[in-house]
């Protein structure tokens, strides 16, 4: 028996079954490779969406290397630092010292007297590196704790130092 598929081709009922299996078979392939593509360029449309969504480290503008409070400053260097300081010293100076220093940016001195805040210095800095200091006359009325908080421009809390001021 002759199954005709055009007019100049002619199969037997066994060949047209081969014939019809093979394409079932091609059509399944085809539908699974299909399948596999549209589900690797789902998943990795998700993960492109996915990384925009999560946030990124946030890069500070600087590193705080070193901070002290000390009795003087000579060629932007911290003298004698220390925790407590004698009234009769007349001054006392915060020092911070910043590397690297990737954009212009700044930095405030928030100095507090018994968490009071009596001034607050805003500094700038400089790529590559920076020092910055600031400081503060004493009186006999000064005596007890202080601290300097020195923090970024965006608010944040870079370093606490904490001294006394005694006779």
């Amino acid at each position: 028996m002759c199954l005709v598929l055009s007019q100049f081709f002619c199969l037997e009922k066994n060949e047209a079954s081969a014939i019809v299996w093979t394409m079932e078979k091609f059509i399944l392939r085809y539908l699974s490779l299909s399948l596999l593509i549209v589900t690797v360029l789902l998943s990795i449309s998700v993960s492109l969406w996915a990384a925009d969504s999560i946030p990124t480290a946030i890069v500070p503008k600087m590193v705080l290397t070193k901070a002290v409070m000390c009795e003087s400053i000579e060629n932007f260097r911290p003298m004698n630092p220390a925790v407590v300081f004698s009234i009769s010293q007349g001054e006392v100076f915060c020092y911070s010292n910043f590397d690297p220093v990737y954009d212009k940016t700044y930095i405030f001195h928030r100095w507090y007297k018994k968490d009071k805040l009596i001034f607050t210095m805003r500094l700038t800095l400089s790529p590559p590196k920076w020092a910055s200091f600031s400081s503060i006359k004493i009186r006999n009325a000064d005596k007890g704790p202080w601290r300097v908080d020195i923090l970024d421009v965006d608010d944040n809390l870079l370093q606490t130092l904490r001294f006394s001021m005694a006779d």
